[in-house]
């Protein structure tokens, strides 16, 4: 039996749950997300006591897999409708700089011109200043995916440590070439 698996997801009265046709919806105060589930997960919604419960239908290896990564996935839903998730990206380099005009972000990283994307649907983006880009939004796959595509455009680079990097993220500098070591 999966430890995580067995485990009830409590939510709070804020969030709304609804199952049906191998799909779970949650809604609360930051969002809403849906997902679906294989048939060999059961998912059952206990709106008094205010918990879901995730089963296995059989003891097929499959069922047993995804027993509690379904639970788990669930459980990250009921999080990011009540608390939601973000993610935090630097800026670091000379004339390097973000900016949020509608429903684009534009990069300024080096390039002959500006580096411009589209907000996905359900994301916020903030930006307290130019070379920080805050990322938050209801659903952690996406707030995770859009802050790796952010990323993707000038990953940061081992000599000067300059690019886009997240927040919490350390970066192994290496050293340059030595001028006059062991010329003769």
């Amino acid at each position: 039996m999966s430890r995580i698996g067995k485990k009830p997801i409590v939510y709070n009265p804020k969030v709304k749950v609804a199952t049906g046709d191998g799909v779970i919806n949650i809604e609360g105060p930051n969002g809403k997300v849906s997902q679906k589930f294989k048939k060999e997960i059961r998912v059952t919604v206990d709106d008094q006591g205010k918990k879901i419960v995730v089963e296995r239908v059989n003891e097929s290896r499959l069922a047993r897999a995804l027993h509690g990564t379904t639970r788990a996935l669930i459980a990250n839903m009921v999080l990011g409708v009540t608390e939601g998730f973000q993610r935090a990206l630097d800026i670091i380099g000379v004339g390097y700089g973000a900016k949020v005009q509608g429903k684009k972000l534009e990069i300024q990283i080096g390039f002959c011109h500006p580096v411009v994307v589209d907000i996905p649907e359900g994301i916020k983006v903030e930006l307290p200043q130019p070379t920080k880009v805050i990322i938050k939004g209801a659903n952690k796959q996406m707030v995770g995916e859009f802050a790796a595509q952010i990323r993707r455009f000038r990953p940061p680079e081992p000599y000067k440590g300059k690019g886009i990097r997240y927040e919490d993220e350390k970066v192994i500098r290496k050293a340059g070439k030595a001028f006059g070591a062991g010329a003769t």
